[in-house]
């Protein structure tokens, strides 16, 4: 864009916000000397932007009250980054107001947007999950807009895609993929669906797709736990290096706080029973690394044994004589 052009844009701008601006204030915004913004607001009028100019000693320059703004023009990547900074601010711990003010902002975005984008965005918040408790939960920089959407309306119509992929050890594939939905979780994106060739559930980062292709067909999607379930329980049962299991004395609820879903898996027998009594819980999870368990079983603070690995067992061991020499001391 010429400069000049976008001095004038800017000014329009200025403008916009409200009252009355004297020329000296435009002068310094845009850079420019008073004859300059003068020609820029003769520029504005010619365009049929009712601009009027204010005399006396706080005079300047005003936009005609009842003036409205022209149309809202987003592309795709910024109305989907806009849509989903809304969708984030309603996780936090927003007052009534801020929350009233969020939806009018929304709404009034949607209202303006062109039909073939709205319906498109509406389609991936159709599509989008959380895995986190309103409130800690934040999203991440959006993924390629592409992407994102290609993926939104293959879970929406049920329809196979074909996906780019590079893995954590930068092994690049080509696959198939029934999606059965797009996830936030922790600041990253995901989408869980069945990989078609291997006829087995996976998550896939979204940032690590480089290209999306909808292919001919549908699927039907499996019952049983919802996406962000299913990309919880991958997190849990991901292969690492060490598989651990524990029989902890607690309330689920406690138990959690200290190893969610989304570190260990828990097979509470007396399900059915009330919650808030303890009783001896089945724990297992899987990691690659051992020195971090003994410190967050002694914050627990509940009985426990450790069914292995033998491996722990000495870790913990040599945790709790150190905490017993420490205390000697």
């Amino acid at each position: 864009m010429p400069r000049p052009t976008g001095r004038v844009l800017t000014l329009l701008e200025l403008l916009q916000s409200g009252g009355t601006r004297t020329v000296a204030e435009l002068a310094g915004r845009l850079g420019v000397e008073g004859r300059t913004v003068r020609r820029y607001v003769d520029q504005l009028i010619d365009l049929d932007v009712p601009v009027e100019s204010v005399r006396g000693r706080y005079g300047g320059y005003r936009l005609a009250p009842g003036y409205r703004l022209p149309p809202l023009m987003l592309s795709d990547d910024e109305a989907l980054a806009v849509l989903l900074g809304l969708i984030a601010g309603r996780r936090t711990g927003l007052t009534t107001a801020q929350r009233t003010a969020n939806e009018t902002a929304s709404a009034k975005i949607r209202r303006v947007l062109p039909r073939h984008i709205a319906g498109r965005l509406e389609t991936l918040l159709d599509a989008l999950a959380f895995t986190d408790e309103p409130g800690t939960s934040d999203i991440a920089d959006p993924p390629d807009s592409a992407v994102l959407l290609t993926l939104a309306d293959a879970v929406r119509h049920r329809r196979p895609v074909s996906v780019r992929y590079t893995d954590r050890e930068d092994r690049r594939s080509e696959r198939t993929l029934h999606p059965y939905g797009i996830v936030a979780h922790k600041g990253r994106w995901y989408v869980t669906g069945q990989d078609a060739a291997l006829s087995e559930d996976r998550v896939f980062r979204l940032d690590r797709i480089t290209a999306t292709r909808t292919l001919s067909g549908t699927f039907e999607p499996p019952s049983g736990p919802d996406p962000a379930e299913r990309v919880l329980s991958a997190f849990a049962t991901a292969e690492y290096r060490h598989r651990v299991t524990l029989r902890i004395h607690g309330t689920p609820a406690r138990i959690r706080a200290r190893l969610p879903a989304t570190v260990a898996t828990l097979e509470d027998p007396a399900a059915d029973s009330d919650p808030t009594t303890d009783r001896w819980l089945r724990v297992e999870l899987r990691a690659e690394r051992l020195d971090w368990l003994p410190p967050l079983l002694a914050v627990l603070d509940r009985p426990f044994t450790i069914e292995g690995p033998a491996e722990l067992r000495a870790l913990m061991a040599e945790f709790a004589e150190r905490l017993a020499s420490y205390a000697r001391a």
